[in-house]
Parts: structure tokens; C-alpha cells; sequence
């Protein structure tokens, strides 16, 4: 009985997904990663699976999510040597105001389902790092306290609902906790398929309409506000509707999603201050093509009139440097901060961000250019 007992209890530890991580020689502290990847197997571990399907998930079959990263590889680096490399300047200038590198924490929603702490954990991270927070209108913390937390301004990401009241509820919200930017998000208005997620829920045995009752519940931004009959999948939004949100803002107004000339052209014409060059990491429409692909069209419908910036799929230094040798002004992530919130909470998002910032400072020594400007096409083969 004895034997039987203990063959059970080992094959009880074999099935323990932290065990397993333990085994593939998974990082025990945020210290130990030596690339952002490493904090990828821990979160999966901690997190329950319906939340680990929201972070890991694309739509359909997965095409773009995978593009998004080969996209990269098609890039190749062109070394400069024999440079004084000895300082390297990181900075960039987003609408006034200098941040130290051109590294953004994308909006991403729910951030409590990954840590206690949620996106106040990720602020904290953002002041240490000195670097730039986008907050997602499906935050699990109030604003006021993320942006306290953050030590500076953060953005505000919108996604607009169907009845105008409700968005202008949070515009306001916004410009009372300081936000200095509103980044609308145009690329969910006609919904999405994340099978992926939909296999880890099954597969989840909590009960999750015990916290679930609706996708508003736990989200502080709508509080108070009636949310009878209105979504925010509103795909009846036009270019009118994004001139009526500029016109109802003193918030710079960038636009995120876009991924062709023609509406980057557009979005300038009808008064963006700024484009996300964005296929939301692979997780709105599946295109098949990855956003780095995606920006030279973008930057040619924009013709340098306002800044682009670009996200989806950024995990490495030389990642940041070939979108920044394309012409983008800063790059944003997403999943690598959330595998590190995730895995070890603060301290996580701090150690993803110490080594996006380490990699992009070497390669850019390597290429011998000295600042942000000095990166350029000149630098790149595509």
C-alpha cells in the first residue's frame, strides 16, 4: 500500500505544472532571465488556464500571431564599426515630454487576473524602469491610483461604445487623473475569434461566473455608468466618430490598430496626433501579415506628419532597432511585461524592461549609432 501510495503522490508531481517548469530549468527570480522568454513558461505555470488563454491566445488559426514574429527575421542588421559608442542616448520625445527609451507598456486589460496587483504593479514597475504606461480601458485598478503609482503621466487607451455618454465618461476620467494622451483602439469593432482561449477555458475547473457576471464587472473605469445595451464593439464607428472624440478632448488623439496607407492617411486627415501601427499581437483579424511589415506602407500614407509607433510581437533589442531603423518613434509591448507581471509581479515587469532596455543599448552600440536619430534605413536590410 505504501508503494502504491508514493507511485500515486509521483505521479500527483508529474502532472504539477510548476514541477514541469521546474524540469525545463524554468527561472526561480525575476534575476535569473536572461531574455524576456524566460519568464513565459513561469507565468504559465502560476496563472489558472482561462486566465494564461487570454494572454497566449490569437484568432483563428494563428497565422498573424506567428507572423509577427517571423516578420522580424526577414530584417537583417548592418554592423558599423570603428565608432565612439562609449555613450549610448536611448531617449525619445513623445509629445513633449523625453522618456529614456523608446520602449512603451502597451494597454492591456484585466491585469489583476495575472497578479494581485494588477496594473498598479506594472505603474510601479514604469516609474523604476522611468518608462511610459499605456492604461487599458479594461483596467483592474482605478486610474487615479495607476497613475500615482507611475510617477508620471500614462496614457489612456479607449475603446469606443456605442453610446457616446459612456466614452465620454471615461474621456473625463482620463483628463482628471492627468492623462495626457487618449489612444483610440479601432481594430476590435467588428469582434474576433480567439479559439485558443476558448480551448483554455474549457479546460479551466473554477467556476468563472462566480467573478465573471459580466465583462464590466472589477473594471473601475465603468463604474457608475449604466452599460444597458451598449458594447464596446461598436462597429458603426466611422472617421466622424474620431472627429467628434478629437473635438471632445484637449488629450493628444492617437490612433491604434492601423495597418495600412490608406487609413494612416486617413487618421491624419481627420486630426490624429499619432498612429499605433498595430495588429494587437496577432489577436484581432488575421491577416497573416506582421506589423513590422505592416509600417513602411503606414509611414508612406503618413508621409512624416505625425509620429508612428508600432507594437505586436517586440521581444528582443534588435526587434525595437529594425522598427526604429524603419522610421518608427517608439515601439510598445505587451506579452513579454505580462509573462513578467505574471511570473513574479513588479519585480517581473522591471527585470522585462531592464533587458529590452540592455539588448537595444547593445545593438545600437554595434551598429555604431549613438542616438535614436542616427538609427535608420542605412542600417537595415530588408
Amino acid at each position: 500500500m505504501a508503494n502504491a501510495s508514493r507511485r500515486e503522490f509521483f505521479r500527483y508531481l508529474a502532472a504539477s505544472p510548476l514541477i514541469a517548469a521546474a524540469d525545463t530549468g524554468a527561472i526561480k527570480s525575476p534575476k535569473e532571465a536572461l531574455n524576456v522568454f524566460d519568464f513565459e513558461p513561469v507565468a504559465r505555470a502560476k496563472l489558472p488556464p482561462g486566465h494564461w488563454g487570454f494572454i497566449a491566445t490569437g484568432v483563428d488559426d494563428e497565422v498573424t500571431l506567428a507572423a509577427n514574429r517571423e516578420g522580424f527575421r526577414k530584417i537583417q542588421l548592418r554592423p558599423r564599426l570603428l565608432r565612439d559608442v562609449t555613450h549610448v542616448d536611448m531617449s525619445v520625445e513623445l509629445f513633449g515630454t523625453k522618456w529614456e527609451t523608446p520602449i512603451i507598456l502597451s494597454p492591456a486589460g484585466s491585469q489583476r487576473a495575472f497578479h494581485p496587483e494588477g496594473e498598479v504593479a506594472v505603474a510601479r514597475a514604469a516609474n523604476t524602469r522611468r518608462t511610459l504606461q499605456i492604461l487599458s480601458t479594461a483596467t483592474t485598478c482605478p486610474i487615479d491610483k495607476v497613475a500615482a503609482a507611475a510617477g508620471r503621466p500614462i496614457w489612456y487607451q479607449l475603446y469606443g461604445a456605442t453610446r457616446w455618454d459612456i466614452s465620454e465618461r471615461m474621456i473625463r476620467r482620463a483628463e482628471a487623473a492627468g492623462c495626457p494622451v487618449l489612444v483610440l483602439t479601432v481594430d476590435l469593432n467588428i469582434g474576433r475569434n480567439t479559439e485558443t482561449l476558448e480551448r483554455f477555458i474549457r479546460t479551466d475547473t473554477r467556476t468563472c461566473s462566480s467573478c465573471h457576471t459580466s465583462p464590466y464587472d472589477g473594471k473601475p473605469m465603468f463604474q457608475g455608468i449604466d452599460m444597458t445595451g451598449a458594447t464596446l464593439l461598436n462597429s458603426g464607428m466611422t472617421w466622424e466618430w474620431v472627429r467628434k472624440l478629437k473635438s471632445a478632448t484637449h488629450m493628444k488623439l492617437v490612433i491604434k490598430g492601423i495597418q495600412t496607407g490608406e487609413d494612416a492617411a486617413l487618421c491624419v486627415e481627420n486630426g490624429a496626433d499619432g498612429i499605433i501601427v498595430s495588429n494587437h499581437g496577432g489577436r484581432a483579424v488575421e491577416t497573416g501579415r506582421s506589423t513590422i511589415e505592416t509600417l513602411p506602407e503606414v509611414l508612406d500614407g503618413v508621409k512624416g506628419r505625425i509620429p508612428v509607433l508600432i507594437d505586436s510581437g517586440f521581444r528582443r533589442g534588435t526587434d525595437i532597432f529594425k522598427a526604429l531603423a524603419l522610421g518608427a518613434r517608439a515601439i510598445c509591448i505587451g506579452r513579454p511585461y505580462l509573462w513578467g507581471l505574471g511570473a513574479f509581479g513588479q519585480p517581473g515587469v522591471e527585470r522585462v524592461l531592464e533587458l529590452l532596455r540592455a539588448e537595444l543599448e547593445l545593438v545600437m552600440g554595434q551598429c555604431g549609432t549613438r542616438t535614436i536619430p542616427d538609427i535608420t534605413r542605412a542600417s537595415i536590410r530588408s
